[in-house]
């Protein structure tokens, strides 16, 4: 039969069966991981570490900081936080629909409009609710 040599059936890539696949992809892995950490372990090695107590001090410009380092921040930063994240995923999703906008016609367009409509009115109630207002 065409494509059995030896009672063994050759499929996938180069004719090398699934088994043999995932054989060396294990392997290539086991070999990656294997040269990080023989990387690490020399790097370990020949590293010559200091004890200073300088480095655990917070500085900020060389200066020690008048504040501790784990400074709160007001909460309305949070809402600029998300309305950015919320404009930023716009046009991460933006970019492929407008690959696709040919294909599909109207109905991305409508798509479009309804994910752009939501955002707007996301937009709104933080404008109701003050999160743009500069204090």
């Amino acid at each position: 039969m065409a494509g059995e040599a030896g009672g063994c059936r050759s499929s996938g890539v180069l004719g090398v069966s699934a088994l043999h696949q995932y054989a060396l992809l294990f392997g290539m892995v086991l070999a990656t991981v294997g040269f990080v950490l023989c990387l690490a372990v020399i790097a370990r090695s020949l590293a010559a570490t200091k004890e200073e107590g300088a480095k655990d001090v917070p500085a900020a410009s060389g200066e020690l900081s008048p504040e501790p380092v784990w400074v709160r921040y007001h909460v309305r930063y949070y809402g600029y936080a998300l309305l950015f994240l919320a404009f930023d995923m716009e046009m991460a999703y933006m970019y492929p629909w407008a690959v696709v906008y040919r294909e599909l016609g109207l109905v991305a367009l409508l798509e479009m409009g309804v994910f752009l409509a939501i955002l707007f009115l996301g937009l709104l109630y933080g404008w109701s609710q003050g999160a743009l207002r500069r204090q």
